[in-house]
């Protein structure tokens, strides 16, 4: 009996390895806060826009099962370092070692912080992923500025509207969150706005090498076949 095989191909791996950095490296970079002018950020906006940006090249060359499995791996990945980081922060240090604030503060996420992350990580993915789908059924090859900065907007109001209530709520005034929620969506919708023309020229590069422009023509839509690649 002959046995089905799956594969990727090396662009697609090289991808989601930047995808994973890119997620793990917001978990870091959020320990710190930045002022730019009135308005309060964190380090993390500096990369992990790039996450959704990776996620849109991902769905419109590979389609949206490749999406998909792209979204479970960065999340098992992430979920696998904080895990461990946690670990590595409740391990008594030596006693000649003066740095537990300093590393309590990177890798001593609050479990509540944490589960709101990742819960708006999962639905602010997807959303992205099937915008962007369900867009290019539509529109062929017309449009990707459009589904690009219009999936960004879908996913990261989910990410937002999960994430704020979920990790803030009761913490921060409650009237003070839609402005927070708002404010994130912008920046990260402008970012992909600022990054379009590169991510435009890596898609049509991508669909040259890879001979790929996948359309997801009657594909589940179910987030749970992640190995239906």
């Amino acid at each position: 009996m002959k046995q089905k095989t799956q594969s990727v191909s090396v662009l697609f791996m090289l991808f989601s390895i930047l995808f994973c950095v890119c997620l793990i490296a917001a978990n870091l970079l959020e320990t710190k806060q930045i002022a730019a002018g009135p308005i309060s950020l964190t380090g993390g906006l500096i990369v992990f826009p790039v996450s959704y940006i990776i996620n849109d090249c991902v769905c419109e060359v590979w389609g949206y099962r490749k999406a998909r499995l792209l979204i479970w791996t960065g999340f098992a990945m992430n979920f696998f370092f904080v895990i461990v980081g946690a670990i590595c922060d409740v391990i008594p240090g030596a006693p000649y070692w003066t740095n537990e604030a300093g590393f309590h503060a990177i890798f001593g996420l609050a479990p509540r912080i944490a589960a709101a992350s990742f819960i708006a990580f999962l639905f602010g993915s997807f959303i992205n992923a099937y915008v962007m789908s369900k867009m290019k059924l539509r529109d062929g090859k017309r449009r990707f500025s459009a589904r690009a900065v219009l999936s960004t907007v879908f996913g990261e109001s989910a990410d937002s509207i999960i994430f704020f209530p979920l990790a803030l709520g009761g913490v921060v005034p409650i009237e003070a969150l839609p402005g927070m929620m708002i404010g994130q969506v912008v920046l990260k919708t402008l970012y992909e706005v600022i990054a379009l023309p590169v991510t435009i020229r890596v898609v049509k590069a991508l669909k040259r090498h890879e001979g790929e422009d996948v359309y997801d023509e009657g594909i589940s839509y179910n987030v749970l076949k992640v190995f239906q690649i």
